[in-house]
């Protein structure tokens, strides 16, 4: 049964506030008109903040939502497509974002896995999937040597060209250039994983902080949300230079550009989704402009959202084309089916 009614402490958000670092502000209730999720998942403990998709090639059905609770006694938790949670990895430090790939070879045989920042200790933390089991060794440092350090985004790159999968990874405050860093992730011998810093690339604002983080493998590009000034687009493969692409969406958000979801129709054409977090809404791009324009905005019943991930896969009689995962700063992540997304962009059209 696709559920179309809102948990009542999701809509009575008209006297809440959230605190982003000191500052606390009013969160508005989400619009009349919001797409309703098909499902909203347990609440975390502390502060859900970023969602990734694992497609179960084997039975779609059974694929898993991977969401980080932001804390200093942070947890991944992994939920069904109903939004129950079947296992939660506790004891991490502030887990921040999370991203999924596919195939990496250790010990000669193919792995799938998450990846999370753990802000508090600098590391990426990394788990097998679906199992969950760390194959990090302990975790991976990030941003040696640097003053600004505090993991926050990640998106992984897979090369088409050799299937080299890339961690790009950004901070919570860094310089002007080079605020983003990019490893390369291989098997250290061991069977464990190991990353090696391959190039450190994009430009910051300095207005707020870089968090979204997200890759188009296809295309070859990586955007990310400098906050409060647009999203950025630059090539995902190093080899190919750091120069800035383009930069889109200024201008066109409540206040904080926040999380990236590309939703693609073929391999070339599709959307681009970023949270306009103050809005309860996303702002849609499409995917392939040279420089994307806003196309509609899409309200969403999803409150204060700045973390997103969607695919495009059949995954069973609820989403047969596609799911769009949404973090809620209620501690929940709500399951949009994306034929009602679709329709409302055909809508604006």
């Amino acid at each position: 049964m696709r559920y179309r009614e809102i948990i009542p402490v999701a809509l009575m958000i008209a006297g809440l506030t959230a605190c982003k670092g000191k500052q606390t502000k009013t969160i508005p209730a989400p619009a009349a008109d919001a797409v309703k999720p098909v499902a909203i998942t347990t609440a975390t403990q502390y502060d859900s903040d970023d969602p990734a998709i694992w497609i179960n090639k084997a039975d779609s059905s059974k694929s898993l939502i991977i969401g980080t609770d932001k804390n200093t006694d942070g947890a991944l938790y992994v939920y069904n497509l109903e939004g129950k949670i079947v296992k939660k990895i506790g004891g991490l430090k502030r887990p921040n974002n999370v991203d999924i790939a596919y195939g990496l070879l250790l010990n000669n045989q193919p792995v799938d896995f998450a990846v999370t920042t753990e802000r508090e200790t600098n590391k990426l933390r990394i788990y097998r999937l679906p199992d969950m089991e760390p194959i990090d060794n302990g975790g991976l440092e990030v941003f040696a040597g640097e003053k600004e350090r505090s993991p926050m985004g990640i998106s992984l790159y897979t090369r088409p060209s050799d299937k080299a999968i890339f961690a790009i990874v950004s901070r919570k405050s860094g310089p002007a250039q080079g605020y983003l860093w990019q490893y390369q992730l291989t098997d250290n011998g061991k069977g464990q994983v190991t990353g090696m810093v391959v190039r450190k690339f994009g430009a910051y604002s300095g207005k707020k902080e870089i968090e979204s983080v997200a890759v188009d493998n296809e295309l070859g590009y990586v955007y990310y949300s400098d906050e409060q000034t647009g999203i950025r687009r630059y090539h995902a493969d190093p080899a190919k230079g750091d120069s800035e692409l383009s930069l889109f969406g200024h201008g066109d958000f409540k206040a904080d550009n926040e999380g990236i979801s590309i939703y693609k129709t073929s391999d070339s054409t599709g959307y681009i989704l970023v949270s306009d977090q103050d809005a309860n809404s996303f702002n849609v791009y499409r995917r392939e402009a040279a420089n994307p324009v806003l196309l509609s905005r899409i309200p969403v019943s999803a409150i204060n959202s700045d973390g997103s991930d969607i695919v495009n896969v059949n995954l069973g009689p609820q989403y047969p084309q596609g799911i769009f995962v949404v973090m809620s700063t209620d501690k929940t992540f709500h399951y949009y089916d994306w034929r009602d997304i679709a329709a409302r962009i055909k809508e604006k059209l």
